[in-house]
């Protein structure tokens, strides 16, 4: 007689995922509390009151306008075209590398906003953080 022998029943064998899936959200929030985010640069913009008295001018600023036709000019030298390369080389002339120079912005009433967004945007990327735009006292205003 032949001796039998009592099959064993494998247990199925799995991998837990548990561990798994509670070391990868650790790793998720480790990511986003660490990660530096890119900080939109935004240009603080010092815009004079229409009515009242008029801010002191100082003698060492860079003052740019722009006409009703989108034609520039620095510190009253008029810029041979209407390129924003010709306007950056003439402000880092005048300024050098002094960006805490009072920037201010005199545009004509009908100049193009792309215009004037043009010259803030060049000040930003040049580093100016003194920004003004120019207003004019509105007639007929109480005093």
């Amino acid at each position: 007689m032949a001796m039998q022998f009592k099959r064993q029943v494998k247990a199925e064998e799995s991998v837990n995922l548990t561990p798994l899936i509670d070391v990868v959200f650790l790793l998720l929030i480790f990511f986003m509390v660490s990660t530096t985010f890119t900080k939109e640069t935004h240009l603080n913009i010092d815009l004079p009151e229409a009515v009242g008295e008029g801010a002191a001018v100082a003698a060492d600023n860079i003052e740019v306008s722009v006409d009703a036709q989108g034609n520039y000019s620095v510190n009253g030298q008029q810029l041979v075209n209407k390129q924003v390369g010709t306007l950056r080389d003439a402000i880092l002339d005048v300024a050098g590398d002094e960006t805490n120079t009072p920037f201010i912005i005199t545009a004509d009433a009908d100049a193009a906003y792309q215009a004037v967004v043009s010259v803030m945007d060049l000040a930003g990327q040049l580093g100016f953080v003194n920004l003004s735009l120019t207003t004019r006292h509105p007639q007929g205003a109480e005093e």
